[in-house]
């Protein structure tokens, strides 16, 4: 689900950011080996963080689409305030950050605040594909 509404909203233009090529560039420089790295990883976060999810509906004792909604709107504040926008840039081999100068050439750059760097809409577009990923995994907990 969220892979999938932001490759929409990449199609579409209200994005620049490809989270499987954020991701697969960190194991590979080419573009088209680091895209089907980062779209396996992608899909293995999603089933890690809807065990996470599941974890939650469990200890809570309570699931439901309203409440994976909200922590769809979590997840999407932890994503794209602290991950992708503080501790990405940080640990990723081939990002840019704010002080890489002239004589680097870095193959991504860094998202920026806000996710910016990646188009003024990439925040919405991310909070909306989190909050509709936790709203699914809720519903399917819930068994609705």
């Amino acid at each position: 689900m969220l892979t999938t509404v932001l490759r929409l909203a990449q199609v579409a233009g209200v994005t620049r950011m490809d989270i499987p090529l954020l991701l697969g560039t960190v194991f590979s420089e080419d573009r088209s080996r680091a895209s089907v790295i980062g779209y396996a990883l992608h899909f293995v976060n999603g089933q890690v963080f809807a065990l996470g999810y599941a974890a939650i509906f469990y200890a809570v004792g309570e699931a439901g689409w309203l409440f994976g909604m909200a922590l769809g709107l979590v997840h999407a504040a932890f994503a794209g305030g602290a991950l992708v926008n503080i501790l990405l840039p940080a640990v990723h081999p081939r990002m840019g950050t704010r002080w890489t100068d002239a004589s680097a050439s870095p193959l991504l750059e860094p998202p920026g605040f806000m996710l910016w760097n990646y188009g003024r809409h990439t925040a919405l577009v991310t909070v909306i594909a989190h909050v509709a990923y936790g709203g699914l995994v809720g519903g399917f907990a819930a068994g609705l």
